[in-house]
């Protein structure tokens, strides 16, 4: 039995996609457990991208099992148009198992979320307007929608006119919107009730006994620590628990079960919406990184924000969810830089913290503390050993676990499957 995490470490967009591709080849399962479409990942096999939003990065492998488990809020139509590419593209979606515990998203849900950001003004979080917010509201006001409800024609025609009676009157007399038409929304989510009926069981039995059966699982996280509703930038963060923790609610699998933490790490800082951003660099040298990334939503297509690697952050995603390694993303696109900067701590008004504020009105105000690192000029996406790494990249990975006090277990060159360099083979 082996259960390896795969979550991010910083606020999102690291390449998990990426890694969790890399160790799907070991799984037997590999597991989505929070979050929704609003979350994108692009996987590159043999040079031909893949970009993912609800479908686990183990589609690519045919006899892997991809769960989507209780965690995740599910938009049918999205999962079904991403099943349907992945099949024209010759890639067999039989292995998925859709939680009969997660909730669905509606109609209702995405309108809402593009409303309530238009409402909000300057104050606007900077959501994808998937609807996803709006669905675990409704999950944690009891009045959410779930598989096991979408299953029964019976009892989703009821709870749907319940719910839709009560988001029209919000519709028009909070947002001025006309109302959204009931039989519309019933035919539309019968027929995706038909399609997805296949795919749909308790997979919180399933998982468990997987792992009973001594089965390897590997469990992929959307977002990231910095986007956590409880512990990210509050309020500038997603609806779920993208934290190693958030397994045990998302998955149905206790803590205990779970062996190896892996946290990935983009060797500089990326950050989409709204919120602080320590590390930005509002100037020539952020315009470069995003140039040089291609630094863009996988699936709004926003530009990102972007900045120096902050390793004070990394720190403290390993101090919440226990990371065992790091897995460095994206280390070849500070190839071109002449010298690099690394975050390893927080001033506010003169004083070193010891921690991240809680307070955005303090981390706004924070004075990132930085070190200076010799760039090493070279490309190095061909490089398949940790040793023939330039001496000042290695330089820079040992000072980031240093910091950190993680310790590194990949390095990867490049988005395809074999630029990547394997520290620790003792992962999975």
């Amino acid at each position: 039995m082996s259960a390896v995490v795969v979550m991010g470490s910083q606020w999102g967009d690291e390449g998990k996609g990426k890694i969790v591709d890399y160790l799907a080849q070991q799984a037997d399962t590999v597991v989505r457990y929070q979050g929704g479409s609003n979350a994108g990942h692009t996987v590159t096999v043999n040079g031909e991208e893949y970009k993912l939003r609800l479908l686990p990065s183990g589609i690519l492998y045919k006899g892997t099992l991809c769960v989507i488990a209780n965690g995740v809020v599910v938009d049918p139509q999205v999962m079904l148009e991403e099943m349907d590419a992945m099949e024209k593209r010759g890639i067999d979606v039989s292995g998925i198992r859709l939680s009969n515990r997660a909730h669905v998203v509606l109609p209702y849900h995405s309108l809402m979320d593009g409303l309530n950001e238009e409402l909000r003004g300057k104050g606007k979080i900077g959501t994808t307007k998937r609807g996803i917010g709006p669905c675990y509201m409704d999950k944690d006001h009891r009045i959410g929608i779930r598989v096991c409800d979408l299953m029964d024609k019976e009892e989703f025609a009821k709870r749907l006119k319940e719910n839709l009676a009560l988001k029209n009157i919000e519709l028009e007399r909070m947002y001025n919107h006309a109302p959204l038409d009931y039989e519309e929304i019933l035919t539309e989510y019968e027929g995706y009730a038909e399609r997805l009926r296949p795919y749909v069981c308790d997979t919180i039995s399933l998982l468990n006994d997987e792992l009973a059966a001594g089965k390897k699982i590997l469990f992929e996280g959307a977002q990231a620590t910095m986007l956590d509703i409880d512990y990210g930038t509050y309020p500038y963060v997603t609806a779920s628990h993208p934290v190693s923790g958030g397994i045990g609610v998302g998955a149905g699998v206790a803590p205990n079960r779970l062996d190896k933490i892996i946290g990935v790490v983009k060797a500089y800082c990326t950050r989409v919406g709204e919120g602080p951003f320590p590390t930005e660099q509002l100037n020539a040298i952020g315009e470069k990184i995003r140039d040089a990334g291609h630094e863009y939503g996988t699936v709004t297509g926003r530009p990102r924000r972007t900045g120096w690697l902050d390793a004070f952050v990394v720190r403290y995603a390993g101090l919440l969810s226990g990371i065992d390694y790091m897995a460095i993303t994206r280390l070849d696109i500070l190839d071109g830089f002449d010298e690099i900067k690394m975050c390893t701590g927080y001033k506010y008004e003169g004083k070193l913290l010891n921690e991240i504020p809680a307070s955005l009105k303090v981390l706004a105000k924070v004075e990132p503390v930085y070190e200076t690192f010799k760039g090493w000029k070279k490309n190095i996406s061909g490089v398949r050993r940790y040793e023939d790494l330039p001496k000042e990249a290695q330089v820079y990975l040992t000072r980031l676990a240093e910091v950190t006090g993680i310790c590194l277990g990949i390095v990867s060159v490049g988005p395809n499957r074999d630029q990547t360099i394997i520290l620790d083979d003792k992962m999975f």
